[in-house]
């Protein structure tokens, strides 16, 4: 390939704002699209909605790490088809209008098919983007419950949504003993949805929800907040927003003197949480999709991420793993590039097997079986339940 075409290729990446898989970003960070070979004319480009910036970025680049093993396994068996993939990454920092802007690139960029998703406020304003120009959306790892909702047809979701998650976490609010549940939320379509929806079941089962409160994101004194929730005798707190700032309330609730159990949602399980927690973090209960350590079928990929990353695979690895692969099925079974033909490809699928378990969609396009499992944080590292 020619030095004059690979300048052209580094300048409209730039203009896009995009970044190919595998090169990292920041953000002020000049791209680099040399650190991956550039994608051909026939290649088939995907595109990557994930925060790669902002405070959930670990988890954007556990995902991009998990999915780019697929890439590379799908590509050394010969691609789709015939063709090679090509990701690219759209940085939604897991804001709305960035997510927005991001969304916007991807299709200006050619990409076929959309895999990711983490964040739900990220992901909702999305769905008509891509549905606009059949565009198929796997999403890994957001689950509110608007997304179900609000999809145009396009969007198949392959971790457990917020129904699910509720129906996890009432199980284990009862087998903890609990009566008196407080709810903190941040007001996000995530964290709001499951508050609300555990709210609802919580009290539909003959219980009391003491208070329900919203935090600001990014919020550094708790403190009106733990005298609030001491004095209503609470004998559970449920966090049902993201790591980074429920580390710091767990940390405050226990030097403020609270006793009771506390409980976080899908969007704090990351061993970040036991880090940014300390010992205030000890006996923390959290709600998780299908973390690789305690798959039998995902040991393989766990020591194969390791060795390529030198880390542990974050909790949302084996469903972006998992999503990567099948939309390459999808993509086989279509025969083509066909965004409807694709959308239908997806729709029929039926026990695809992936290191979380067998997928098969529901009606409304989200798994038709939970799987959510409840770990604890003992001896600082999380035991499963």
């Amino acid at each position: 390939m020619s030095k004059k075409y690979l300048r052209i290729v580094a300048v409209t990446l730039l203009v896009l704002g995009l970044v190919v898989t595998g090169c990292g970003t920041q953000p002020s960070a000049p791209m680099t699209p040399s650190a991956q070979p550039a994608a051909n004319a026939g290649d088939i480009k995907i595109g990557l909605p994930l925060p790669m910036t902002g405070s959930e970025a670990t988890y954007g680049k556990d995902m991009e790490n998990a999915i780019k093993m697929a890439v590379d396994e799908i590509n050394a068996k010969g691609g789709i088809n015939g063709k090679k993939i090509t990701t690219i990454i759209g940085d939604d920092a897991c804001d709305p209008q960035q997510a927005t802007a991001a969304a916007n690139k991807l299709v200006s960029a050619g990409v076929v098919a959309i895999v990711g998703g983490y964040c739900s406020g990220a992901v909702v304003p999305t769905l008509t983007i891509y549905n606009e120009k059949n565009i198929p959306f796997i999403v890994e790892a957001a689950n509110s419950s608007k997304i179900a909702a609000q999809n145009p047809g396009n969007t198949y979701e392959i971790n457990g949504t917020a129904v699910h998650q509720t129906q996890k976490a009432v199980e284990l609010f009862k087998k903890l003993g609990a009566t008196k549940v407080a709810l903190v939320e941040q007001g996000d379509a995530y964290s709001s949805d499951l508050a609300k929806q555990t709210e609802t079941a919580w009290k539909d089962a003959g219980n009391t929800v003491v208070s329900h409160d919203v935090t600001t994101k990014g919020e550094q004194d708790f403190s009106s907040l733990v005298t609030s929730l001491k004095s209503k005798n609470a004998d559970l707190i449920f966090w049902t927003a993201y790591y980074a700032d429920g580390a710091l309330l767990i940390k405050q609730l226990r030097q403020g003197g609270y006793k009771g159990s506390i409980v976080v949602g899908d969007g704090s399980s990351d061993p970040k949480l036991i880090q940014m927690s300390g010992a205030a973090g000890e006996g923390t209960y959290v709600l998780s999709p299908p973390v690789a350590e305690y798959l039998p079928a995902a040991k393989q990929f766990a020591d194969a991420y390791k060795a390529k990353y030198n880390q542990t695979p974050g909790a949302y690895a084996p469903l972006a793993y998992d999503g990567m692969n099948l939309m390459a099925d999808a993509l086989k079974r279509a025969g083509g590039t066909d965004g409807k033909a694709i959308i239908k490809a997806l729709a029929d699928t039926k026990d695809f097997t992936g290191l979380a378990g067998k997928v098969t969609f529901a009606a409304d396009k989200t798994l038709k079986e939970s799987n959510f499992i409840v770990l604890q944080v003992k001896g600082g590292k999380f035991v499963l339940q």
